[in-house]
Order: C-alpha cells, then structure tokens, then sequence
C-alpha cells in the first residue's frame, strides 16, 4: 500500500527541473499533442524520434526531456525492460555533457524517473538507492530548483514509507531554504501541494502531518514578514531623522551667515530679511517631520501590541490538546471527514453498487432515524408514492441523514420538516428535504458546499458534512442544490439520474 501510495505522490508532485526547449521541435509538438488526443502509444514513438533527433543535434536538455517522457509511456504499458533500456541510452547521452553541473541536473532526471520505475515495481532497496543518488547529483548541480525538487521528493518519499521523523527534516529542509530566499509564496504553494496530494491519495497522516507543518510555518512567515516591515519603518526613520539633523546643520549655518552679512553689510538688509523668511519657513517644516516622525512610532507601537494579542490569544486554544479533550475528537473527526472527501474526489467514477428499492418504506425508515432528534412541537412529515428506484442506497442513505439531521437542528419551535419524492422522468427523480426556520441567503447558497472556505471551530463543525454529500451526489451521477425560490426556510434538492 505504501509503495502504491509512494508512486502516485510521485507521479502528482510537481517538477521544477524539467528541461524546455527554447524551440520545441515538430515531433515533440506531434508527440504532445498525440498524448493529449489519447494515443500514448503514438506519442511515445514521436517522443523517442525527438530524443533521437534533439541528440544528434548536441541539444542534450530537450534530448533528455523526450527521453524521459517516452520512458514514463513505457511504464505506462508496464514494458519496464524497453523503460530501463531507453534510461540507459539517455543516460550515455548525458556522459557527453561536458559542464559538470549541468550534467549532474540531467542525470538527476533521470534518477528520479528510476525512482518512480522501482516504487511501481516494487523494489524498494532500489528506490531509496535511486532518492540517494538524485541526492548527491542535485547537491552537484548547484541549482536551487533541482535541489527544492529533490528535497519535495524526498519529502514525500519518507512521509510515503512511514519515515515521518526524516520527512519533517526534508520538509523543514526546503521551506528553510525557500523562506531565506523570501519566496513565501512558493513555499505556499509546495504546502498547499503537499496537502493535496495526501487528499488524492486517501492518505490522512500526511494532510494532518503536512496541515500542522503549513500553520507553524504561516506563524513564523508572519513574523518575519512583520519583523521586515518594522525594519523597514525603523529605516525610513532614521534616514527621516538623518535628513532633519542634515537640515538643522544646514540652518545653524545660515543663521551664522546672516549674521555675519547683517554685521559687514547694512546694505544687504533686505537680503537679510529675506533669508530670515526663509528660516522660519525651514522651521516649520522640521517640526512637521518630527510630528510624522513621532506619529510612526506610536503606530508600530500599537500595531505591535495588536500583533501580541492574536498570539495570546492563540495560545490557550493550542494548550487544550490532549487525548480526552472535545477539541482531540473534533481533530479526528476532521481528518476523518478530509480522507472521506479525498477518497470521494480521487475516484469520481468509481464503479458504485445498485439496488432496486422500495421508496415509500425506505423514506420513511430515515424519517423514523432522525424523530428522537426532532425538536417537540416541530411536525415530520413524509410524502412518498409507492414506487421502486435503482440506486446505491448507502450513498442517499447518507445524504438523506445528513439532510434530515441539519433540518432537525435547524427547524423553528412550531415548524415542520418534509421528505418528499418526485419522479421527474422514466429515468430521473428526485428526494426532497424541507425545513421552516433559518434561510440561507442565496448569494452565501454555494459556499455551504465549498470546503475550507473560512477557519471554523472545528468543536462548532468542520463544515466538510455538505461537500461530502454533494461529492456522493456528483459519483452517482447527481446533483445536490438549495431551492432558492423557498424562503421560509431551507430547501435542499437530491437529483438523481440512471
């Protein structure tokens, strides 16, 4: 499982070290448009007559390039022996580079291609001699984008394995270095990544390993980010200071010069006056400054302290942590919720079971699960014919509870709460769950189906129970809406198509 896990992160992890040629060639543009058509088979013969074509021609980059993808069409087809033939043709052609940077950077391509080819095959002995050897040739090549790329793999690799402790070295490793050079948003991006290729993968340790490393990361981000600005203010106001004492030296000297003209020369006393003028005026203007001056300061001041208020607050949640605490539950129920979305994501088209059921029986079967939920004086009604419909009944069965316990939470005292069937066609139909109570705004209808759109309690909801059912919906070829024309309170739609 693992090693499965281990290959499809590869094959999702994002590459920075790919070689483009400046002037791609006729036959990698018929090759990547064949791949894009759904013809491997033919994209993988252009691809070996670019590499063939781009060798013979000493332009090894875009050479090495062709000949990686068309080993990766290889595997596809599980021709592993034809894969490891052309890597070492690729290879050879790479020992003619002369530059040894630049032949480390391709040989590192390559390593990770084997890499990759070993996991899928199980070898794993292989694998972690192929992750070490792209360790040493990106250290060679000198080139920060090879070197983030090895340490993104290597990340991934140790996570994949079970190593947790080696992929937060790797991890912390990479963001280091990206955050030095001050590429904030392209860490963010690797966190972000990361995140969901652990989604894709149904792999759970690694979005909560990867979640709590993107927060602590984001704190220490902000506050260097903060500590910049302060420097940067502290800056400009000393070049402020700088430039009033340069002024005030420079009118100390004028006064001293008027002075002198008004003893030697009565007659330059209207000059004098003048200067005198002049003077008052730079006066102003320095005290002006320094008004700023001492105005910027008492705003870092106050900014500094609203800065330490988010962090104390901050701290007293973070304390609550330990295994008996509601906030430990709601953590676990989170990840639960993000691996059950992930898995629903990563396979839209999974191949689903389906039953022919009784409607009538069924619906009201899930009304009599929600009653000890229902609020007294709140009325359960149900409308359902006596027909049968082919459905995966553990996804509407889902949906349905979720529906009905949200509208029993919802309901007004005195209200009501409807499940109603209705066949739309011979082949569509539609279960329908109505509350009176609170209305959702119609401009706020689609963000209720929208993970992660805002930071929530998670002891309050994670906000992933909506989502996840409109995702069941989408895999049984449905749909999930809100009636925007119910206003007396909320209206949710089950469409299902056979």
């Amino acid at each position: 499982m693992k090693r499965k896990l281990l290959l499809l992160i590869l094959c999702l992890a994002p590459c920075w070290v790919c070689a483009e040629a400046e002037q791609v060639s006729d036959l990698q543009q018929q090759a990547e448009a064949d791949i894009k058509k759904g013809n491997p088979v033919g994209a993988r013969y252009l691809y070996i007559k670019a590499y063939k074509d781009y060798a013979a021609k000493k332009q090894t980059k875009e050479a090495v390039e062709c000949g990686v993808k068309a080993t990766d069409l290889y595997c596809r087809d599980n021709m592993y022996k034809e894969a490891f033939e052309m890597l070492r043709d690729v290879e050879y052609t790479i020992s003619g580079v002369s530059d040894k940077a630049e032949r480390a950077a391709l040989y590192y391509q390559t390593s990770l291609q084997r890499m990759k080819m070993y996991s899928n095959i199980h070898r794993p002995a292989n694998a972690k001699e192929q992750l070490d050897a792209m360790e040493r040739q990106a250290k060679a090549s000198g080139n920060d984008a090879v070197i983030n790329d090895m340490l993104y793999n290597k990340t991934i690799y140790y996570y994949s394995v079970g190593q947790t402790q080696k992929g937060n070295e790797a991890f912390k490793e990479m963001t280091d270095r990206m955050t030095a050079q001050k590429e904030f948003g392209r860490v963010e991006d690797v966190y972000k990544t990361l995140i969901n290729n652990g989604r894709r993968s149904g792999n759970a340790g690694l979005v909560d390993q990867s979640y709590k490393s993107y927060v602590a990361w984001k704190d220490s981000v902000a506050q260097l980010q903060r500590t910049a600005e302060t420097d940067s203010l502290k800056n400009r106001i000393a070049e402020g200071e700088e430039g009033i004492e340069q002024r005030d030296k420079s009118l100390s000297r004028r006064r001293a010069a008027i002075v002198a003209l008004g003893v030697v020369a009565i007659a330059l006393a209207v000059v004098l006056v003048l200067a005198v003028i002049a003077l008052l005026r730079s006066i102003a203007v320095t005290r002006r400054l320094k008004q700023k001056v001492r105005i910027a300061n008492e705003n870092i001041a106050i900014k500094a302290h609203f800065i330490g208020n988010i962090s104390a607050q901050l701290a007293p949640t973070l304390q609550k942590l330990d295994n008996s605490s509601p906030e430990v539950v709601a953590l676990k129920n989170f990840t639960n919720h993000i691996q059950t979305l992930s898995e629903l994501e990563s396979n839209p088209e999974e191949q689903l079971e389906y039953e022919e059921v009784q409607i009538q029986p069924f619906c009201d079967e899930m009304v009599e699960k929600v009653r000890p939920n229902v609020k007294l004086g709140v009325n359960l009604k149900v409308d359902a014919p006596k027909v049968r419909v082919n459905m995966n009944k553990e996804y509407v069965s889902h949906i349905l509870h979720h529906l009905l316990s949200n509208a029993a939470y919802y309901a007004s005292d005195g209200g009501s709460i409807w499940l109603d069937f209705k066949m739309r066609g011979p082949h569509s139909c539609q279960f329908i769950v109505s509350n009176t109570g609170q209305y959702i705004p119609e401009d706020k209808q689609e963000d209720v189906f929208k993970p992660f759109v805002e930071v929530r309690d998670l002891t309050e909801g994670d906000g992933l129970g909506l989502p996840i059912c409109r995702q069941m919906a989408m895999n049984m070829n449905g749909e999930l809406t809100i009636d925007p024309s119910f206003t007396k309170g909320t209206r949710f739609i089950l469409s299902l198509h056979s």
